[in-house]
C-alpha cells in the first residue's frame, strides 16, 4: 500500500505542467503564461489542412520579457517544440513541420508577438 501511495505521488507530480493550463486562443498548445494577457482583438488565423498562419499578441506590466523567454524556454519543450534560434529579444522553436516564434515588440508594458504557422 506504501509503494502504491509514492507511484500515485510521482505520477501526480509528473504529469503536472509547468503552467496553468490557460492556452493562447487560436493556439491550442501554446500556453500563456501566468501574469500575461492575450490581446483578442490582434489575433490573426487563417490556413487549411496542409498550411496554417496564427499570430496573437500577448502583453503584462508585470512580466519582463526576460521572464517570459525564461518560461517559453521551459515549458515549450515538454509539448515537442525545439528552441532553435534565440537572440535577445526574440526565441525560435520548431516541431514537426511548424515554426513558433515569440518575439519582444514593445518594452513598456511589455507587447510580445507569438507567431505559429506551418514549415515551407
Amino acid at each position: 500500500m506504501k509503494y502504491i501511495k509514492k507511484l500515485w505521488v510521482i505520477l501526480l507530480i509528473v504529469s503536472t505542467p509547468a503552467f496553468g493550463g490557460e492556452f493562447i486562443d487560436g493556439m491550442d498548445d501554446i500556453p500563456l503564461m501566468e501574469g500575461m494577457r492575450q490581446i483578442q482583438s490582434s489575433n490573426i488565423s487563417f490556413g487549411n489542412d496542409e498550411s496554417r498562419f496564427d499570430e496573437a499578441y500577448i502583453s503584462s506590466d508585470k512580466v519582463s520579457f526576460k521572464k517570459a523567454a525564461l518560461f517559453y524556454q521551459n515549458t515549450l519543450p515538454q509539448l515537442g517544440w525545439i528552441l532553435t534560434g534565440k537572440k535577445e529579444n526574440a526565441l525560435h522553436f520548431e516541431r514537426d513541420m511548424e515554426v513558433l516564434d515569440i518575439a519582444l515588440e514593445k518594452s513598456k508594458p511589455i507587447l510580445i508577438r507569438i507567431t505559429l504557422k506551418s514549415k515551407d
